[in-house]
């Protein structure tokens, strides 16, 4: 027998629910260090993957200033457009 059922056969009231006591992510509780899912980690990811984003832009522009007008004027090589 479920403790609900239990209580209405005797006659009890339904038993009060508890405030939840556990560590919500972002509440400033330390977490494990195992626990991947605790503290800001979806803040974390978001900024290290926007921080990445921009240098991989960065990155691609230095590669193409570097193909299409450093090396051919330097002499590395030539172009095969102009």
């Amino acid at each position: 027998m479920g403790e609900a059922k239990r209580r209405s056969a005797q006659g009890l009231p339904p038993r009060q629910v508890k405030a939840n006591t556990s560590t919500k992510a972002g509440s400033g509780a330390p977490t494990p260090w195992w626990n991947p899912a605790g503290g800001n980690t979806g803040e974390r990811f978001v900024a290290l993957t926007t921080r990445g984003a921009w240098i991989g832009i960065g990155a691609l522009v230095v590669f193409w200033i570097t193909v299409r007008f450093i090396g051919p004027a330097l002499g590395w090589w030539t172009l095969a457009d102009g």
